[in-house]
């Protein structure tokens, strides 16, 4: 042991290490150190004295062993340049900031490379109590690896098996904006849905195709496959879907749903330039309420990912005190908001 205690730190003494001098887990030697609830007042002061001893910090001090919190909430995102991510890291930060916890950001960058890095033991050894995951599925290994390091974790946006979850319900959202295009008349109507070139094999574009697909076949109207197009949620792919559409011969929809406010001001911009009216002759409909929607005169169906970002960060955070039961999944509000893109089509 006093052979162990000199090579200091954890860059010589595991996690495994302590639980076996213990006689414990990992799972309860991370609830120990971390401060965090299910463990005994004896137990902990146990493996506190061997961690000690083995010279294994948990936090990225020293004295941390004697709170054993770091008082810092780890944000696992796919991006953070896109709206959803920086409304929702905002809204964690809001609730971060007023009860004086930090905020430690893991960017994936929109790329699979950077995964195995920060899943590896560095990412535990960063130092979080918890872990808020923003809108990306994860793999078997990655939740096994969660678990074992045992820190409260909570999805936003979407639904990932296994975990606790909060967002709108996106079939539900999909819908409502399928049926005010059909309210309004149009039968012709395409679809520009979401699809991430990347591995984050996320359900909400899956759940929003497939509502579309539904809401047309339950309204008697036939979904074209010339008319099926797809973007990564950003301005840029809107565009060049709607430039896609407009160039292929045959007739044109008079309606477009579009997955992502991003893509729909991407398609209303090309629209224009392209000398196609909206909505005279093209209604478009978004998903989101953009800060720019408004300004665009956009219709779509509102959410608001920093206020689910909050709760989620509220519900870790009242964990960590002890609340035990207090991280569950819950479902956020959509509503439709009519703004000046979607009209009646052409007679």
């Amino acid at each position: 042991m006093a052979e162990r205690s000199q090579r200091g730190g954890h860059s010589g003494v595991s996690i495994e290490d302590v639980a076996a001098a213990a006689g414990v887990s990992t799972a309860t030697v991370s609830r120990a150190v971390r401060g965090l609830p299910r463990v005994s007042p004896a137990t902990r002061e146990k493996i506190l004295e061997v961690a000690g001893a083995l010279g294994y910090v948990a936090s990225s001090s020293a004295s941390g062993l004697a709170t054993g919190r770091t008082k810092t909430i780890g944000v696992l995102a796919p991006f953070v340049s896109r709206w959803f991510f920086s409304k929702a890291i905002e809204g964690a930060d809001r609730e971060l900031h007023a009860r004086h916890y930090n905020l430690s950001l893991f960017n994936l960058g929109g790329h699979g490379s950077n995964r195995e890095r920060l899943f590896s033991k560095t990412m535990v050894y960063k130092q979080i109590d918890a872990l808020l995951v923003l809108c990306m599925a994860l793999t078997t290994d990655e939740l096994e690896h969660l678990q074992k390091i045992d820190i409260p974790l909570i999805v936003v946006g979407g639904h990932v098996e296994e975990c606790a979850y909060i967002g709108i319900d996106d079939y539900a959202a999909s819908s409502t904006a399928v049926r005010h295009l059909i309210e309004l008349g149009h039968r012709d109507i395409a679809l520009l849905h979401g699809d991430d070139e990347t591995d984050l094999n996320f359900d909400v574009p899956r759940v929003r195709i497939l509502a579309f697909k539904d809401v047309m076949a339950g309204a008697g109207l036939a979904t074209r496959p010339e008319w099926d197009e797809w973007g990564d949620f950003t301005v840029r792919s809107g565009q060049e879907a709607f430039r896609r559409l407009w160039a292929r011969p045959g007739p044109k929809p008079t309606a477009i749903f579009c997955a992502s406010d991003e893509m729909a001001m991407g398609v209303i911009f090309e629209a224009a330039r392209a000398g196609v009216r909206v909505p005279e002759d093209l209604s478009v409909v978004g998903i989101d309420d953009h800060d720019f929607a408004d300004a665009v005169g956009l219709t779509t169906v509102g959410q608001r990912p920093d206020e689910q970002a909050e709760l989620a960060t509220k519900m870790l955070l009242d964990e960590l005190d002890g609340m035990v039961g207090a991280v569950q999944s819950a479902v956020a509000p959509h509503e439709l908001i009519v703004r000046r893109t979607t009209a009646p089509p052409p007679s």
